[in-house]
């Protein structure tokens, strides 16, 4: 099971450094977890995300069910063995990945019936089936199904859709028999009155932990953020607080000025697969010309591996002749990048210091810095 604890709280805005224990490890926060998809953070090893400083990976219920079996999983001893990692696994339902990726998918008040993408087989999912595999898997936090809605929504629809979440979301509860720690999920599309019914319909029944989901799907960013505070001030101050697939370095400071603790998205890994990396100084991109000679370190501010050993100049080459070892020392920049951060945060907090690491972030990070999305 989970235990958590508020460690310290800032001052000035509702950030808060917090620790979550399990049996296996224990993990600070507020926290980035990078996104395995698979099993496999793409271009890294367990033991380079192990030297990044990662305590936490996200793996995906819907993909491992599907192959290569979540059965197959357990006979190899669990998601920790199967894929050589020893600190904490948290996984998806599948319910955000049905939404966004299967070819075909029907809702119905016992589950959701979806055709695979990988081969158009159909499957038919439930909320006590979401925590049979995450158990078989061995998961040590797990999500419970829920119903993801497009940006807009009707409110009608987002009202029968979370009456049909927070039902799926008891009967998860119900469900569970390991250890694993369960987080209820906040749905409720953008209608506040919304939220609040399923903040409180999930309290009470009470989840280890409880994530914001339903976000990032389109909406403005102002809109985004106005629903995770409202959301973030709603929920329990003892338990973690999760907010889902939501990313971008500007992103994290704000949410975590919100009180919101734990964060996942593909930003780090993709945008570095395409060339677009994170400095301290702001976002650049390899692709570009001015950097075919220049013999700088990408960041001169950080010390991670890459820009400890290799120029702009020889990221560019790499990049634009598809060398893999490109994609592997940007990956590892992005997301040393993303625990300094978090770092940071951290420090900042403890020393009562976030608004103005705040103000300081948003003047090189307030931007728009395009949008990435979707699995890692």
């Amino acid at each position: 099971m989970l235990a958590f604890r508020v460690l310290r709280s800032d001052p000035h805005t509702l950030a808060r450094v917090g620790i979550i224990e399990t049996e296996r490890y224990r993990a600070y926060t507020p926290l980035f977890m990078p996104v395995g998809t698979l099993g496999a953070v793409k271009t890294l090893s367990p033991e380079e995300l192990r030297e990044l400083g990662a305590s936490v990976i996200l793996a995906n219920t819907y993909h491992l069910y599907l192959r290569p079996g979540h059965r197959v999983i357990q006979e190899l001893g669990g998601i920790h063995r199967f894929m050589g990692w020893e600190r904490l696994v948290l996984t998806d339902s599948g319910g955000y990945q049905v939404y966004s990726l299967s070819l075909l998918r029907r809702v119905y008040p016992e589950g959701v019936e979806f055709k695979s993408h990988l081969d158009g087989s159909m499957h038919f999912l439930t909320p006590e089936g979401a925590i049979e595999i995450q158990e078989a898997l061995g998961s040590d936090i797990m999500m419970v199904l829920d119903e993801c809605l497009p940006y807009p929504s009707s409110e009608e629809k987002a009202a029968e859709s979370l009456k049909r979440t927070n039902s799926w979301a008891k009967r998860g509860l119900s469900a569970r028999r390991g250890k694993g720690a369960l987080f209820g999920i906040v749905q409720g599309s953008f209608y506040p009155h919304l939220r609040s019914r399923a903040v409180e319909e999930l309290v009470e029944m009470g989840f280890d932990g409880y994530a914001i989901g339903g976000l990032s799907v389109g909406e403005p960013k102002e809109l985004m953020y106005e629903v995770a505070s409202l959301t973030a001030a709603l929920l329990p101050h003892e338990k973690p607080r999760y907010l889902m697939g939501v990313g971008r370095p500007e992103d994290l400071v704000e949410a975590v000025c919100m009180g919101i603790d734990m964060f996942d998205c593909v930003i780090p890994t993709r945008n570095a697969r395409n060339g677009n990396l994170f400095t301290w100084s702001g976002p650049i991109s390899i692709k570009k010309s001015c950097y075919t000679k220049d013999p700088m370190p990408l960041d001169p501010q950080c010390t991670c591996y890459t820009c400890r050993h290799f120029s702009r100049a020889y990221l560019r080459h790499l990049y634009l002749n598809g060398e893999i070892l490109g994609l592997r020392l940007n990956t590892i920049h992005n997301l040393y990048f993303y625990m300094r951060l978090m770092e940071e945060m951290r420090r900042a907090i403890a020393e009562g210091r976030m608004e103005s690491f705040k103000r300081e972030f948003l003047e090189v990070y307030g931007g728009d810095h395009g949008e990435v999305s979707g699995e890692n």
